[in-house]
């Protein structure tokens, strides 16, 4: 009796066969009673499938972040395509707006220049940034510098004309008056060339 009970354990190998039983777990390879699905591997794979609906929650939350993801695309080219509508119909807008002015300028000016073939004076002015020469007689020298007549740009020639019709011209394209003076200026025009400079 002076063993103790581990040790008379022991010795029956009552400890022995429980550590061995204890550990020993079904393999895979073996053939077993479990196949059918009972057991706790069934109810776990139940309890699996039981939460597959749960599981799909963050795919639903997927799918919807994907259709506002595809709705903002969907927004963003119908905003582009809207732009660029706009952006072609406001071109053509300014290009039949620049035809209309042109028409009407060719018809405002048609057979009114008073160019002279045989003029030799030469008035010189700035226009577009560089020098530019038309030539005239007397007479319509003294009325350019007077602001009597003025000088109009049309296909790369420079026109005489009217005053009133160079005022005219100017309120449908001002781009295209080359040359109108101020009437009391005192001899010099508004680009600083005076009036009577030969060159």
């Amino acid at each position: 009796m002076a063993d103790s009970l581990r040790e008379q354990l022991l010795k029956s190998g009552i400890v022995k066969q429980v550590q061995e039983t204890r550990p020993a777990k079904p393999s895979s390879d073996k053939p077993g009673p479990r196949k059918s699905g009972a057991g706790p591997t069934a109810g776990g794979n139940q309890r699996r499938r039981g939460n597959a609906p749960s599981g799909s929650r963050p795919s639903a939350k997927g799918d919807s972040s994907e259709m506002n993801l595809a709705k903002a695309w969907a927004m963003r080219a119908q905003t582009e395509q809207q732009e660029k509508r706009q952006a072609e119909a406001e071109a053509a807008e300014k290009a039949r707006q620049k035809r209309e002015r042109k028409l009407k300028l060719q018809a405002l000016l048609e057979g009114k220049a008073l160019n002279i073939e045989a003029a030799e004076q030469v008035r010189h002015f700035t226009y577009g940034g560089k020098i530019r020469r038309v030539y005239v007689d007397d007479a319509q020298l003294k009325a350019l510098n007077a602001g009597e007549l003025g000088v109009v740009q049309k296909d790369g020639h420079y026109l005489v004309v009217s005053r009133e019709l160079a005022l005219a011209v100017q309120a449908l394209e001002p781009r295209v008056l080359a040359l109108l003076v101020e009437p009391g200026q005192g001899g010099v025009d508004e680009d600083g060339i005076p009036d009577d400079l030969m060159w």
